[in-house]
């Protein structure tokens, strides 16, 4: 999770770099690779699971290119590939390529640090490899025409109208279902909000302690909602944040409503992700949850005794306002190259990211290991991949079925604006969602005029913290409180307020022995807040 005050710095950082790269725009005809000898470094997020595909396709481009040497560091998560190369950029040490998100890229650009792809996308200059056979140096017809459309454009909405990456590989949000429990009842999975409603409902029939619905992400689905229903979000130039509307707040209200009436739980509100009550063999369970399709592996159950699993899972795609506008959100990391004084070493960067996404058996292979899907739609015809999506089940291949239902909807996924701050407003609206749920007497009836003022003061004017999980406001007295800080049993004791905080019908008696036992940077983290009207304190706490 990103704290604002942290990211504040960054781009101030970034600002005072922009004199380091100049204001000067690539040339309309760069300089395609000549066969030089070059070094080019390359940051992501893979895991021992994904560095075996890379390295063998390394090795292959590298038979077309032995020259171009490439290395590359696994930093962490997408977050810390951020955080890493804004602080390289201040000092000229950024590398040459990078996994990227949006966000990360309008950050980068503060600098003017990344390299605008469109005129090495479509350059028809000829480079020889060292077979003696040539390619065209930028993207033919076909190679463009292959991308998935959605995914394509997504490296062309920081607001300029110009390309700053290439996709790699993909994921949106679908919705698993217990289709044992539905087939026994004869329920079918709901294709809009209203179906979902009437659906949870008669789960609650049916098993009146289970909670239907888990949605992981609170800001997936308020921004997935403002683009079913075509309602302002974010714009990446002007005034940036635009999501204080009242059809918005009508959204957020019924589904708080659907909270209080035990319809629905979240991550941020759960604890932890929902598919673990999805999967869950005792107590309270859910029938559906929303999710990542990288995660389809999580959502599916353990296998009993006897090796089979205790239900199938069903996957189909996410509930809809209308139908002729259906929209689940594109996610998953893109590429993009840093500038770089050396032209070389820019254009031999350009080969291997478009290697990496063009190449179909790359993508099938990357795709297959990592969860994620292909980004260009050839894929669908390399035999090993076309094998694997149609041996698809809810078992034992429930991956396969998540990459299956993603690539019946690439009509549908839509990407959000970029710009500095654009995560800041992600997480603005997941703290608005689970805010509204959980503290829905205190906020007060958000439809009402006078709230606005509350709501722009949070959202505009204060500055955020950084939570394990989903961070989440506090509400009392009918408006926002104020975050006091990170802290555990120990600081609350010290500064005479645990007796208080435990002082709270938001937390039972297990949550209130949590508090009791946490510590301030422990894998349970609590985080204080107070009151503005009555000084009371409250606390919100989240695991790692």
């Amino acid at each position: 999770m990103k704290k604002f005050l942290s990211l504040l710095m960054a781009l101030t950082m970034l600002m005072a770099c922009t004199a380091c790269f100049g204001s000067a725009e690539s040339a309309s005809n760069p300089a395609a690779y000549d066969g030089s000898e070059v070094n080019i470094t390359f940051y992501n997020t893979m895991g021992s699971n994904l560095t075996p595909v890379l390295d063998t396709y390394i090795e292959e481009f590298n038979k077309l290119y032995p020259n171009i040497h490439v290395s590359y560091t696994s930093v962490g998560g997408y977050d810390d590939v951020r955080d890493q190369i804004s602080k390289e950029i201040t000092v000229g040490g950024q590398p040459n390529i990078a996994y990227c998100y949006p966000d990360h890229v309008a950050l980068y650009n503060l600098a003017r640090a990344v390299q605008p792809l469109d005129a090495y996308i479509d350059s028809t200059a000829t480079v020889t490899r060292a077979d003696g056979t040539t390619e065209t140096f930028g993207l033919t017809q076909e190679q463009k025409d292959d991308f998935i459309s959605a995914y394509y454009e997504e490296g062309r909405q920081f607001g300029d109208g110009k390309m700053y990456t290439l996709p790699m590989s993909k994921s949106t949000e679908v919705l698993y279902y217990n289709k044992t429990f539905f087939d026994a009842n004869g329920l079918t999975p709901p294709t809009t909000w209203d179906e979902m409603e009437a659906l949870c409902n008669k789960i609650v029939e049916i098993d009146p302690y289970s909670i239907p619905l888990g949605y992981d992400s609170e800001n997936n689905w308020f921004i997935t909602m403002t683009e079913q229903l075509k309602t302002p979000y974010t714009s990446a130039t002007g005034e940036h944040f635009l999501f204080n509307t009242p059809e918005n707040r009508a959204f957020v209200k019924r589904f708080a409503t659907w909270y209080n009436q035990g319809l629905v739980t979240t991550q941020t509100i759960y604890g932890s992700y929902t598919s673990g009550l999805f999967v869950s063999d005792s107590g309270i369970k859910s029938y559906m949850s929303i999710g990542s399709s990288a995660g389809a592996t999580h959502q599916r159950p353990t296998k009993g005794a006897d090796g089979t699993y205790p239900f199938e899972v069903g996957i189909t795609t996410i509930p809809q306002v209308d139908a002729s506008n259906a929209k689940v959100i594109s996610q998953g990391p893109s590429l993009c190259i840093f500038k770089k004084s050396n032209a070389q070493e820019v254009a031999a960067s350009w080969l291997f990211v478009k290697y990496l996404t063009t190449t179909v058996d790359f993508q099938a292979e990357f795709s297959m290991a990592s969860g994620y899907v292909p980004v260009i739609k050839s894929v669908a015809n390399n035999e090993v991949y076309a094998e694997f999506v149609a041996g698809a089940d809810g078992g034992d291949n429930v991956a396969a079925l998540a990459a299956k239902v993603c690539l019946e909807q690439v009509d549908a996924y839509y990407t959000s604006p970029a710009f500095p701050g654009s995560s800041e407003a992600r997480s603005r609206v997941g703290e608005l969602m689970a805010g509204c749920m959980t503290d829905a007497a205190a906020l007060g009836d958000l439809t009402k005029p006078e709230n606005d003022a509350k709501l722009d003061e949070l959202i505009h004017r204060t500055p955020g913290y950084s939570g394990w999980q989903q961070e989440y406001w506090r509400a009392h007295c009918g408006d926002y409180c104020a975050y006091l800080g990170h802290v555990g049993a120990r600081e609350l004791r010290a500064l005479g307020v645990l007796e208080k905080v435990l002082d709270d019908p938001m937390w039972d008696d297990e949550q209130k022995k949590m508090i009791q036992e946490s510590v301030n940077g422990g894998h349970l983290q609590c985080y204080l807040f107070q009151c503005l009207h009555c000084g009371k304190h409250l606390v919100w706490m989240d695991f790692d």
